[in-house]
């Protein structure tokens, strides 16, 4: 029995999917796939991805995280305040960088549904 895993992804609610496809896109996710009736893609950035889904609930949209491990927060910032501003992305914001208890410079985006975006930079040791 082999039992193997070989990949894990998460599926991201989109209360607008164009308009969440868009952001992720302009924040420099690739889109790999979209299905056919714009409802699923597939968003890729430094070889990690998850699905992008035309599906949303409030409650769990503002309690929906992903944690990206990046190299430097505050070019992250920079590149998100960049987007956010040339774009028509109703509800998207962002905070920081701060640094946190558990080791990280960390900005927040929060994209156009809801969900949080950790940019975190580890300080190495």
């Amino acid at each position: 029995m082999n039992l193997n895993a070989t990949d894990v992804k998460t599926f991201v609610p989109a209360m607008n999917f164009a308009e969440s496809l868009a952001f992720y896109q302009a924040m420099g996710w690739t889109a790999k796939w979209v299905s056919e009736n714009d409802d699923l893609a597939e968003l890729e950035l430094a070889s990690c991805r998850f699905y992008l889904q035309n599906y949303y609930n409030k409650d769990w949209a503002n309690n929906f995280m992903l944690h990206i491990t990046v190299e430097d927060a505050q070019a992250w910032r920079d590149h998100a305040e960049q987007v956010i501003a040339a774009g028509n992305w109703k509800y998207a914001r962002l905070r920081g960088p701060k640094e946190q208890d558990y080791g990280a410079l960390v900005t927040w985006v929060w994209d156009p549904s809801g969900v949080l975006l950790h940019f975190a930079q580890y300080h190495s040791t």
